[in-house]
């Protein structure tokens, strides 16, 4: 089988990264993969084994063109079966595109619950306004287009498989669910920075993007320091937002129980020295960093998105609140402060019910490589 990834991750190009290494994995497994991805100055084509590497070097505004160009090259030249789409908005508009006038069959994957009412809305009266991008309302028009026309298309949780079932019926197959990857190993602990103003550590871990509301843990913290000085909050990542975030701590008068450590290779050790991990994200597809704290043993506060009444369930895995709801985190945070019985229960069901569901999923790699043979046999 030989198949073409339309990607947008500029790491596969260096040999050392896990992106990569995974890419190798799934060349090995698929029979041919190929990929063409937007990639940074300087990448080059490569060839490592059976995966062959594309970069496309384009302004923005035209990257989608020049992806499908390509792409349509390569389906001509390497007699590509199937083509599959690491997202339906723009790389999925640019594969639909690419296979026109061929043979190849369009796959397309879906990482983002880009259903949800959250991928759009910016808030409530409950809580911060934040800014989406309106690039994201567009987005659900190209899905729209996308999605009807795939012979295949891959979700990573039950969540919007539903979404999408609710959404388009029978003008689409039926998705598979597989999720993603996670390392079940848990890393060794790693210490956080000694702070002298708070001794109970709350940690948030992720991209500082729009989507993971971080503002509305900030809006949460404030209403908690009145009573309990002593908590605090680690945040590990960077991203569009940090400036923003910064600012609103300043503003807050938080600036002795917040710290912003950045991009952190070892966030997931960092997990396992803090009192509870706290994510108040607007969607999530998938919710990897769920997975990593249980695995880390730290008790977890999240709203309800991705795999949560999926995988995890509130009250015996993970406190669950709703969406934009500064004052319902607030409550679960100092739930972990005076119940010390749920602070220490929650974790040990939380990591039981992570370890349960990465063993059930069996060889990712091989529920691909058949997502892809069972979407080039479809009719």
């Amino acid at each position: 089988m030989k198949v073409l990834f339309i990607s947008n991750d500029p790491t596969i190009f260096d040999e050392a990264s896990a992106a990569r290494a995974r890419m190798r994995v799934y060349a090995a497994e698929i029979g041919t993969l190929h990929i063409v991805s937007s990639a940074r100055p300087g990448a080059r084509e490569a060839q490592d084994g059976n995966l062959f590497l594309y970069p496309v070097y384009s302004w923005k505004p035209f990257r989608m063109r020049a992806l499908e160009k390509r792409a349509h090259a390569l389906i001509l030249e390497q007699g590509i079966d199937i083509v599959s789409a690491q997202d339906p908005f723009e790389h999925g508009l640019a594969a639909l595109r690419a296979i026109r006038g061929t043979s190849a069959k369009l796959h397309v994957q879906v990482h983002t619950d880009f259903l949800s009412s959250w991928f759009t809305r910016r808030g409530n009266w409950r809580s911060p306004s934040v800014r989406m991008p309106l690039l994201n309302r567009f987005r659900q028009r190209f899905a729209d287009r996308v999605l009807p026309a795939a012979s295949g298309i891959r979700v990573v949780s039950e969540r919007i498989k539903e979404s999408l079932i609710a959404r388009y019926g029978s003008h689409i197959p039926e998705p598979s669910v597989i999720p993603i990857a996670v390392d079940a190993a848990s890393p060794a602990p790693v210490r956080l920075p000694v702070h002298p103003a708070f001794t109970f550590a709350l940690i948030a871990v992720g991209r500082l993007e729009p989507e993971k509301r971080i503002e509305d843990i900030l809006a949460a913290l404030k209403l908690v320091v009145a009573h309990y000085p002593m908590v605090g909050l680690f945040i590990a990542g960077e991203g569009s937002e940090r400036g923003k975030l910064e600012r609103m701590t300043r503003s807050l008068g938080l600036t002795n129980n917040v710290v912003f450590l950045g991009n952190r290779s070892d966030a997931r050790g960092l997990m396992a020295h803090a009192q509870a991990f706290i994510q108040a994200s607007a969607y999530e597809g998938y919710g990897r960093t769920l997975i990593e704290a249980a695995l880390a043993k730290v008790p977890i506060i999240t709203t309800d998105v991705g795999i949560v009444g999926e995988v995890f369930k509130g009250y015996e895995d993970v406190l669950a609140v709703p969406v934009a709801d500064p004052t319902a985190l607030s409550l679960a945070i100092v739930g972990f402060i005076e119940d010390t019985s749920v602070r220490l229960q929650l974790p040990i069901h939380a990591e039981a019910t992570a370890r349960a569901h990465l063993a059930a999923q069996g060889n990712l790699v091989e529920r691909i490589r058949d997502d892809l043979q069972r979407a080039l046999q479809k009719v």
